[in-house]
């Protein structure tokens, strides 16, 4: 009898379990189609303070499905494949019609790095040729180029009398698989880099050329390419003294040499205050392993992680399984509680994918290449689609709650007191954030330049117009915030406005 009423409960709580499951439909999170076919697949993305967006792919990959304009065609009689090249290999994505035309690119973009520079571009030429290295623009509005393959040095842009500066630190961290690629460069609030290459991290003062800080080694193997999971560093507030940098996912070392496909990824996660004192890895786990992950810093402080695999490793036809679910990042949560499975796409986004920050608050997702040149009839394609994620902020439900910014200057200045309206169709309950997010330049699972910066702001001010008015502080200096363009979000009770743009000037 006791046997029976046992077999019984068990029977009752599977019941329970299995009808209690969250469904595709009950996770959070929506996903859209933008463009069925935007002619190439993007390597790398970067969004402009014109609302509009840059895809760019290789140049050598042959005939893409875009093809550029009458009497525009690139000759490269060094191009292995085509010498005469009329396909387009980059294209302008309009955020307002979803409409996609073609961009001429005049060198190769393969595996390089990018950076919005705050005003315009001259000389062009660096010291040394760059291969998976890694732009981070600085306090001055100059920009570092950390790394790359056979480069263990930095160099300026624009270009420093000096050249190329050694940085011996890349090389001590490459291994045998070169896990020293495309390197994590975070600018910290102190005006030094925090610069993380395989499972090391530094910090360097690049005005003298010096390290200051060795941190503790990132347990979990090699987290850089061709092993990359990604990083993201969080929102800068307050008195803005503190920076945190979080690193999730990776490949086990030795995927990418045996070309395992099947190896199982990382799912762990480090996380440290880079300007504390003792700084020391916090550990946690993901609920999925991933490689090739995207982190996207949202309006609201949080971290959205997305795209990837959950098997093998960074380079051509070398991953599997590929892992549809985002992850959300809730970095104020406890230990533990800290992610929340989401909506899962469809789509799979794997080696030379992209995932970007739009202005009204979704994330663009592009590209997906595993293939030397353009495959379609395989398991894992060429992926030609654009597709938009809308995290649960954009619910219906949480509509009334969300701000329209209608005041706001174009220009600031690093300290300058101003002035936002917005307007809310339910009264507005508590501090209206108004926060800075930059926009980077997406590529191999790292956004180069990515910061999200939250204003001292007063209390939103009901006035007679029917807008509330908050009092803000633009950033003390370019060591917060960088000079260039960034997204300005109204944030209320977690729900961002649509942005407007500033340039942030010195």
């Amino acid at each position: 009898m006791a046997t029976s009423n046992f077999l019984f409960l068990f029977f009752i709580i599977f019941l329970i379990h299995f009808f209690t499951v969250p469904s595709r439909a009950d996770l959070p999170g929506t996903w859209e189609l933008l463009v069925p076919d935007a002619g190439i697949a993007s390597m790398h993305t970067a969004v402009t303070h014109y609302n509009t967006v840059v895809l760019l792919d290789r140049t050598d990959i042959g005939p893409s499905r875009k093809r550029l304009p009458p009497h525009h065609c690139r000759n490269d009689p060094n191009d292995p494949i085509l010498k005469k090249d009329c396909y387009a290999h980059s294209v302008l994505l309009d955020l307002e019609t979803n409409s996609v035309r073609p961009l001429m690119i005049l060198t190769d973009t393969w595996c390089s790095s990018g950076q919005f520079l705050p005003d315009e571009l001259q000389n062009v030429q660096l010291s040394e040729g760059r291969w998976y290295s890694t732009n981070q623009i600085l306090p001055t509005g100059e920009i570092i180029i950390v790394g790359g393959r056979a480069a263990s040095s930095v160099e300026y842009f624009p270009p420093r009398e000096t050249g190329a500066v050694e940085f011996p630190f890349l090389t001590q961290a490459e291994d045998r698989q070169h896990d020293n690629l495309y390197p994590y460069v975070h600018l910290l609030p102190n005006g030094h880099l925090f610069i993380f290459a395989n499972n090391k991290a530094v910090m360097y003062d690049f005005t003298a050329n010096k390290i200051v800080r060795d941190y503790p080694i990132l347990d979990g193997g090699p987290r850089n390419y061709p092993s990359a999971g990604s990083s993201a560093m969080l929102a800068l507030t307050e008195d803005y003294s503190s920076a945190t940098i979080v690193i999730c996912g990776g490949a086990q070392f030795g995927a990418y040499l045996q070309r395992s496909t099947d190896t199982p990824a990382h799912g762990s996660c480090g996380r440290i205050e880079a300007t504390g004192e003792n700084p020391v890895w916090e550990m946690e786990d993901m609920p999925f392993a991933r490689i090739m992950g995207d982190m996207v810093m949202l309006p609201t402080g949080e971290i959205l992680i997305i795209n990837g695999a959950q098997a093998g490793t960074q380079g051509f036809e070398m991953a599997s399984n590929p892992c549809l679910n985002p992850v959300l990042y809730r970095p104020n949560e406890p230990l533990g509680l800290r992610f929340m499975t989401l909506n899962p796409g469809t789509v799979p986004r794997m080696y030379h994918s992209t995932a970007n920050l739009l202005p009204d608050g979704r994330i663009l997702l592009a590209g997906s290449n595993p293939h030397f040149f353009y495959k379609f009839a395989v398991e894992f394609p060429t992926e030609l689609r654009i597709e938009a994620f809308s995290p649960e902020y954009l619910s219906a439900d949480r509509a009334n709650l969300r701000p329209v910014i209608v005041e706001s200057p174009e220009k600031l200045k690093y300290g300058e007191d101003f002035g936002v309206a917005v307007t809310v169709e339910l009264p507005v309950v508590g501090i209206i954030e108004v926060n800075l997010a930059s926009a980077p330049f997406s590529t191999h699972s790292f956004s180069q330049g990515q910061r999200l910066v939250k204003l001292k702001v007063t209390s939103a001010i009901p006035d007679d117009a029917g807008k509330y008015r908050i009092g803000c502080t633009a950033p003390p200096d370019g060591k917060v915030a960088p000079p260039g363009y960034y997204m300005v979000f109204a944030v209320n009770q977690g729900v961002p406005s649509v942005a407007r743009w500033v340039q942030l000037v010195v």
